[in-house]
């Protein structure tokens, strides 16, 4: 049961929620940019949502399935194909062997992600199957994939599977409900939220005010490990002090010497030597993923309380809806949906 890459995309690879447990020996978390979305394709099709699927960024691949498959695809505007034919995002979906699935080109946002049910047989290292391109390890052969990779799906007994596979009949087969992982905003110059971090108050006034009330854009300097901003006004310091190198986390946000932000991402280092000015909340990590180069955004400063309840109430969602999925697919295997 295998998967070859005819065509590998811009970057592809293998993530899955991260790798926890070893930042005190200098291994980073990696994983998934989005993880809301991963999350989501996994629910469509059965599996553990936190299990590894493929990230697709900025343009998708082509691959040809060598087995039957149940798959979702969830994120960023990036359309499947298959045999010539479009089919929308979250939703599951039946694939034929012998069939390619390749992408529309993107929409809006940047990364997609692609679950199948069962999902890929890929070693894990350190307790996980993310990549870290930096390090070249994880995933697959700790790389992005390439023309000619083949990749294995594990061996499924699913009941979602057995099902589309019988009444799909060996053509592509779409189920007509789904569940959007994101709504991701199309025009530029969204809001992200934060709070403030360790070393907001060593920052003047005005930098303070500067930092919600500037547009910022997104250098194409930017990767899975941080987040570059541009903009005319800089942020300065009160005194210059010397920072102690410190854990930092997804999402949080250092003032470099420029006084430009850069908000670090999955694949940040462990530690910081930079002042922290802020952190963006949890709940809003997954925009911030889907957010292009040169695209504009701005800061919202919220509250640590106000922080702590959008993430619960994100979770909550994300509960809900996973078991709306499970009823949906619960209802078609008595014979109630489609």
């Amino acid at each position: 049961m295998t998967v070859e890459v005819v065509k590998p995309g811009v970057q592809t690879t293998v993530q899955d929620i991260g790798r926890f447990g070893y930042l005190r020996q200098g291994v980073l978390q990696s994983g998934a940019m989005d993880t809301i979305s991963l999350r989501t394709a996994n629910q469509l099709v059965g599996n553990d949502e936190f299990a590894a699927a493929l990230e697709l960024t900025i343009a998708g691949p082509s691959l040809k399935f060598e087995t039957d498959a149940l798959l979702a695809v969830t994120g960023a505007g990036m359309q499947p194909v298959i045999d010539g034919k479009e089919y929308s995002l979250g939703v599951p979906l039946f694939i034929p062997k012998g069939q390619m699935l390749s992408f529309k080109p993107i929409k809006h946002g940047i990364r997609a992600y692609v679950a199948v049910a069962g999902g890929f047989d890929i070693p894990q290292v350190m307790d996980s199957h993310s990549t870290y391109l930096r390090a070249g390890f994880g995933g697959f052969e700790g790389r992005a994939l390439q023309k000619g990779d083949v990749l294995a799906i594990q061996e499924t007994n699913y009941p979602y599977f057995n099902w589309m596979k019988e009444r799909a009949g060996g053509i592509v087969k779409a189920l007509k409900w789904g569940a959007n992982s994101l709504r991701l905003d199309e025009e530029s110059n969204q809001s992200i939220r934060i709070f403030k971090g360790t070393h907001w108050d060593r920052f003047t006034e005005d930098s303070q005010k500067k930092l919600i009330h500037t547009e910022y854009f997104l250098t194409t300097q930017s990767d899975r490990m941080g987040y570059r901003f541009e903009a005319e006004e800089t942020l300065e310091l009160k005194d210059a002090f010397n920072v102690l190198s410190e854990a930092v986390d997804f999402g949080t946000v250092q003032v470099p010497s420029e006084g430009k932000p850069m908000i670090l991402m999955a694949d940040r280092q462990t530690t910081g030597g930079y002042p922290r000015m802020a952190q963006v909340i949890a709940a809003d990590l997954s925009r911030l993923a889907q957010l292009r180069p040169t695209e504009t955004m701005r800061f919202e400063l919220v509250s640590f309380k106000e922080a702590e309840d959008l993430y619960v109430q994100q979770e909550r969602s994300m509960t809900e809806r996973k078991a709306g999925i499970s009823l949906r697919w619960n209802e078609c295997l008595k014979g109630a949906g489609v």
